[in-house]
């Protein structure tokens, strides 16, 4: 039988899991009052609520109401430097975000249109650099060398690489100037149109390349003084367009799809589409309507590559000559797989019977509205534009830039208007050169941006040096854009309460009169948006060390000056030059050079 072993009771003890869970209770409820005691009064409180604040602005977005509070404290100057984003931001564009846009419809290509987040949807934080990032190579050795590690991507390069698109070259790419309808070079394949097209003399200065891939076209045209938009989506190449801007050659990301493109009509003397693979004829041949809408009378249409005379596809290249014939586009030349048509001049030919049932649009339609107006399934007409707007009608350049054009008058005394701004802001031009040390002028500045360009007077009167301007004219602001085109310049229709459709780091210069104006509602006079994510998009644009100036009021450049310190800039305020009239000052930034730990 077995025995009991019972212990005394001198020798029990208390059960152990008790006092250790006794003893973890005492010790939270003493940290929590030593940590109560800490925070209130010792400087490690005012460290951790500052942590928390930085967490928070990469939070922010989803809670509105702390996204409003971190937005005051900016604004007032009350708040450090703005966090930086998360490293795999490096290539963010809010409007292009194909998690979002992913979800969207695919007729008519609309997902890779422009969607773009509610102002409170967006964080409150600066795109960092990638790794390795260097200051972008100067203009013009940018044109034919960049930095790989700017934008550490080979897919074009493996893909397109034998066809001269691009190739990586130690720690460079390196553009030959082919594409895949012209692998020998671009030079060669302009050179061909040449022999089509009179390129050269001036008579031609705006072009639109459609799906343009690293841009060579574009680049290559600047040496016959035409200047070329290129546009292509974010699509499976992903960076293309930020390859052209890297390189200093005009681009945008946009997409064809169901909107028209942000340019007002008869806005390009030359369209070319080189395997830009958009389907003309499809949805009652509506895309070729667009173009329609943009080229101006007198000038040419090229399309090389499908469908032109390619194999299987007899009927759309059929289809694309019937269009053609319907418009009464004369046929220059069909060369291999290429194609060349020029509008007609003057009113449409559009016959009332033709095979493929196309109309004219009512003459009520504005054929200039392009901001978010759905493409229209009829062919736009120039009769709306009053005055000479045809290729050959209009004065050649140089010449242009200078000239009144008929669509200035449009705003009141436009002539007038027009002939004083012009001078003014030549006188302009010259002060910040000369008093404000600006590298305008310099080879530091090529990619630069006029956020609220008007009649585009900043970018005529930098003509002389080696950049570009992208004149932008805000949407709900009178239509000047037009002027802007018939001066032989170009730029694009843009609401700044949105992010605008480029990459990060891709403008070296940006300038903006009159900022407030751009985010106030004119009939209520209050702000659409906050100035704080207007400038927080201008970061996102702006190269590390690149410059921005703003000129506005004294009141609301002594604001930007205090938002700017969150936003890391190095800012200093000017009289403004002492020829002009006004209360304007002028704040000029630096953004400087800084990278994620």
């Amino acid at each position: 039988m077995g025995h009991i072993n019972l212990t005394s009771p001198k020798q029990r003890t208390n059960p152990p899991r008790k006092w250790q869970l006794l003893d973890f209770i005492s010790m939270v409820f003493f940290a929590i009052v030593i940590l109560f005691f800490l925070l209130i009064f010792t400087p490690l409180g005012d460290s951790l609520a500052a942590s928390g604040s930085q967490a928070l602005i990469r939070s922010n977005a989803a809670d509105p109401k702390q996204r409003h509070g971190l937005v005051a404290l900016i604004e007032a100057g009350k708040h450090p430097a703005i966090e930086s984003c998360a490293a795999d931001t490096v290539d963010y564009m809010p409007c292009e975000d194909p998690t979002r846009n992913s979800q969207l419809s695919r007729e008519m290509n609309f997902y890779r249109e422009r969607h773009c987040p509610a102002p409170d949807e967006t964080p409150v934080c600066l795109i960092p650099p990638p790794k390795g990032y260097h200051v972008p190579i100067q203009w013009p050795e940018s044109l034919h060398k960049i930095w790989h590690e700017n934008m550490p991507y080979n897919k074009i390069a493996d893909r397109k690489g034998h066809q001269g698109w691009m190739k990586k070259d130690g720690p460079y790419f390196i553009f030959p100037g082919g594409g895949t309808m012209f692998p020998d070079g671009a030079t060669q394949y302009i050179a061909k149109l040449k022999q089509y097209i009179p390129i050269s003399g001036g008579g031609l200065r705006t072009a639109l390349d459609m799906g343009c891939g690293v841009a060579s076209f574009g680049g290559h045209l600047l040496e016959d003084n035409i200047l070329t938009l290129s546009f292509a989506p974010r699509d499976s190449h992903k960076s293309q367009i930020q390859f052209a801007l890297e390189r200093g050659i005009p681009a945008l990301v946009l997409m064809l799809g169901t909107r028209r493109l942000p340019f007002p009509a008869t806005s390009f003397e030359l369209i070319h589409c080189s395997r830009c693979l958009i389907p003309f004829t499809a949805y009652n041949a509506t895309y070729f309507m667009e173009v329609d809408r943009l080229l101006r009378p007198g000038g040419y249409l090229v399309i090389s590559g499908p469908p032109v005379q390619w194999a299987k596809q007899d009927k759309e290249w059929a289809d694309l000559q019937a269009v053609a014939r319907a418009l009464c586009y004369e046929l220059i030349v069909v060369d291999g797989n290429t194609v060349i048509w020029k509008k007609p001049v003057g009113e449409s030919c559009l016959q009332t019977q033709n095979e493929l049932g196309l109309e004219l649009c009512d003459e009520s339609d504005d054929p200039s509205s392009a901001w978010y107006v759905k493409l229209k399934k009829c062919v736009s007409q120039t009769s709306a534009i009053k005055g000479e707007i045809a290729v050959g009608a209009i004065p050649k350049w140089p010449q242009r830039l200078k000239q009144a054009p008929s669509r200035a008058t449009l705003i009141k005394n436009g002539n007038d208007v027009f002939e004083a701004d012009t001078h003014r802001w030549e006188r302009r031009i010259f002060y910040y050169k000369n008093s404000l040390n600006l590298k305008l002028g310099t080879p530091a500045v090529r990619n630069v941006m006029d956020m609220n360009a008007f009649f585009g007077g900043f970018a005529a009167a930098l003509t002389s040096d080696p950049l570009w301007v992208m004149n932008v004219v805000a949407d709900r602001k009178p239509s000047t854009l037009g002027v802007i085109y018939d001066r032989g310049l170009i730029g694009v229709y843009h609401d700044w309460c949105e992010p605008f459709s480029s990459y990060p780091r891709t403008y070296d210069f940006i300038h903006v009169v009159a900022i407030e104006s751009l985010i106030k509602d004119r009939v209520t006079g209050k702000n659409r948006c906050n100035i704080v994510d207007v400038m927080v998009e201008m970061d996102r644009l702006l190269r590390p060390e690149g410059t921005v100036l703003v000129r506005d009021s004294p009141e609301f450049i002594a604001k930007i000056h205090r938002i700017s310190s969150s936003l890391r800039w190095k800012s200093t305020i000017h009289d403004k030059e002492p020829e002009s009239q006004g209360r304007d000052r002028i704040l000029v930034a630096t953004k400087t050079f800084w990278t994620l730990p």
